[in-house]
């Protein structure tokens, strides 16, 4: 089969090559998946570099989601067949072949894409566990949204929206922007360049939002310190901006603002039940038709270049996905 292989961590994605290797053989208690689609996430770029934390041992296969078809099952499977239509999280997504175990697939929705069904487990457990472990979002709430054209910004936007919250969706693109604003009626919409506080100041009526969710850190983290209403939640989601902020105390003080770091991972790992809970959740809501996960573009395998670069540059709205079967 053809995958992508990451054969040593080097800058610029040097160590990864597409090639053929073995077609793998499911072991008991696992099934190959013949894949369709396969979402393509910060973490899968770290990981050629070595800079994230779950360091695969190498040669290794990116991709940690997914969704395709069942190919084959491996011995003591039950409650699955070959054809049936299905969705990880895991890895190796990034090939044509992917070898998962039987225990952590989903029937994909059928109301979504191979790719939007690929692109959704991650971003949209992150914002659930964000508005609905972290804090609790109340409808009528001011609800900020950083990073909002990325596919962890835009399911948090989608979300917020469900909740009853009043976005604002901040990105540093206008044009992107103007997308959402179009196809997410969000509430209103600001330049994440320096200054955007006293736009939601003059938003929220002086009041400033009563969360903010920052997947971006760094000067954008800083300055949101100066937007939160007095009582409000920051939502720290990660720092694709490069830089750890460090939040004065004296700030969170006057303000009376909490700080809220989230990892919806390792929450249902920290709390099996109430991560089985938030899984169930966010997929019902896809069943039910209530979220809009946006699928920006799709490549072939031979174009994992120019799919990781739509992340790196931040071209993109929503996810970028890689189809094996293009």
């Amino acid at each position: 089969m053809r995958a992508l292989v990451v054969e040593e961590l080097l800058p610029d994605y040097a160590g990864c090559v597409v090639k053929d290797i073995p077609t793998p053989e499911p072991g008991p208690g696992e099934v190959r998946i013949k894949v369709r689609a396969a979402a393509v996430n910060f973490p899968d770029l770290m990981q050629t570099r070595g800079e994230h934390q779950h360091k695969p041992p190498i040669p290794f296969v990116g991709g940690l989601e997914l969704a395709g078809e069942i190919d084959k099952l491996g011995q003591g499977v039950t409650g699955w067949a070959v054809g049936d239509p299905v969705v990880s999280g895991g890895r190796g997504g990034f090939a044509e072949y992917a070898i998962l175990p039987a225990a952590i697939l989903r029937r994909k929705p059928a109301n979504l894409s191979f790719s939007q069904a690929a692109g959704y487990p991650v971003a949209y457990l992150t914002a659930y566990v964000a508005f609905s472990r972290n804090t609790v979002v109340q409808p009528g709430e001011w609800v900020l949204v950083h990073g909002a054209a990325g596919g962890v910004g835009l399911a948090a936007v989608d979300y917020a929206k469900l909740l009853g919250a009043k976005v604002i969706a901040a990105s540093a693109s206008d044009a992107k922007l103007a997308v959402i604003q179009k196809e997410y009626d969000v509430d209103a919409v600001v330049n994440s360049a320096p200054g955007f506080r006293e736009k939601v100041k003059a938003i929220t009526g002086g009041r400033g939002a009563d969360v903010i969710y920052d997947p971006v850190g760094g000067d954008v983290f800083d300055e949101s310190t100066r937007c939160i209403a007095f009582g409000g939640r920051i939502l720290s989601i990660g720092f694709t901006s490069g830089r750890l902020p460090v939040l004065p105390v004296n700030i969170a003080l006057i303000k009376g603002f909490s700080v809220h770091g989230v990892r919806a991972g390792e929450y249902g790992r920290q709390n099996p039940a109430k991560g089985a809970e938030n899984n169930s959740a966010i997929w019902k809501l896809a069943e039910e038709g209530k979220v809009k996960p946006r699928v920006d573009a799709e490549y072939p395998l031979s174009e994992w270049r120019e799919a990781f670069e739509t992340l790196a540059q931040r071209t993109v709205v929503g996810k970028t996905v890689i189809r094996p079967d293009l």
